[in-house]
């Protein structure tokens, strides 16, 4: 039977993860739409919603949530309000979302109170930051969950869902990294203007509770890594508060050795990881794709507290400079060996294989704390 599937998506980040779903589910048959917002529709991030509306086979629908500097609550309200208005008219059989983001919670509302079917990719895991708390609220917002890891079960477990209800299926966007990119390190290079072969990749974001000291804790990463004499492609920031300070740093860097890019396509971020010497920052690739991919890689202060399992990933805070250069001196360009305990990159088979069940279409809506 087919069904319409709308998955909600309010940053490149959560994209990369839905997308093999997404893709997964149209080529099973079912009716795809994407309501695209967030990040995806501001042009300093790079205006991702483009990268949303290549995808084949699917449909679109766009909504600005927000302004530079608007507050979560804020953002929060239009969102509930806009995606709202969207689930009345288009009337989904399942709502999709992932994670931890002010988009993901307002869809779990949404889905929640007017009692559309929903499942949660990614959640019981921990972090340390609001985002955690989000994680698991959306886990008691929805119906159905489509966790990473057998600890992630648990913990949705211990959060009270029903075991029937917890599929482990790896993290999604490990699909991508599994399979060729189909472009080539000099394509990548060329498209984005990388002038240097050798190269480490930098990302990070803000962290919402910490917003009095993320500018300082940027400067001192990136200080440290202007200091070790080597070159990195640097992904811009996320939109979270905190933010402005982070793109205050980025713009000191010396552009010989610094390329700062917005975005960038998933074909090519996944062959520019393939070939890096390292990946250094607080973003989840670098705890999550890193790893699956053997690529060595330092995580940098409480973002992705408790998520790092591999034992490739080496944890610091940004003011511990002799920490990053030495990870830098001793792990550049040098292979890990791959860790899988987050899948071995068939996310989006699982979840097609989930999908085509009677029951996961019968399950009552009717939510019960079940001990």
């Amino acid at each position: 039977m087919t069904r319409h599937l709308l998955f909600l998506t309010g940053t490149r980040a959560d994209f990369g993860k839905l997308e093999p779903l997404a893709a997964a589910a149209r080529d099973a048959g079912h009716r795809v739409t994407f309501f695209v917002t967030g990040m995806h529709m501001m042009e300093r991030y790079g205006l991702t919603r483009n990268e949303v509306r290549r995808t084949p086979g699917i449909a679109v629908e766009e909504f600005e949530n927000q302004h530079e500097g608007d507050p979560q609550d804020l953002i929060l309200a239009r969102t509930v309000t806009g995606f709202s208005a969207y689930v009345r008219d288009s009337r989904p059989d399942l709502i999709v979302l992932h994670g931890d983001r002010i988009e993901a919670l307002a869809g779990a509302l949404v889905a929640a109170t007017n009692y559309v079917r929903s499942a949660h990719v990614e959640g019981g895991e921990v972090s340390g930051t609001i985002d955690e708390v989000f994680r698991h609220c959306n886990t008691k917002l929805c119906t159905h969950h489509f966790v990473s890891s057998k600890a992630a079960a648990r913990r949705v477990m211990a959060l009270g869902e029903p075991p029937e209800t917890i599929h482990v299926i790896g993290s999604p966007e490990l699909d991508f990294h599994a399979r060729p990119s189909g472009v080539t390190l000099d394509d990548v290079r060329a498209r984005y203007d990388i002038a240097f072969a050798d190269y480490g990749i930098a990302t990070f974001h803000p962290v919402t509770s910490e917003q009095d000291t993320i500018g300082q804790q940027a400067a001192d990463l990136f200080g440290a890594l202007e200091a070790s004499g080597r070159s990195f492609v640097v992904i811009a920031p996320n939109n979270d508060p905190g933010s402005a300070a982070i793109f205050a740093v980025l713009d000191r860097l010396p552009k010989d050795r610094f390329r700062v890019l917005p975005s960038m396509r998933f074909a090519h971020f996944s062959e520019l990881m393939k070939n890096a010497a390292c990946m250094v920052g607080n973003s989840s690739a670098g705890v999550r794709e890193a790893p699956f991919l053997g690529l060595p890689s330092l995580d940098v202060g409480s973002r992705q507290t408790n998520r790092a399992e591999a034992p490739s990933v080496v944890s610091c805070e940004a003011g511990e400079r002799a920490v990053i250069l030495d990870f830098l001196a001793t792990h550049w360009g040098r292979p890990a060996e791959r860790h899988q305990g987050y899948g071995k990159g068939s996310a989006a088979g699982r979840f097609a294989e989930v999908l085509a069940r009677p029951e996961f279409w019968t399950l009552s809506l009717q939510k019960a704390f079940r001990d």
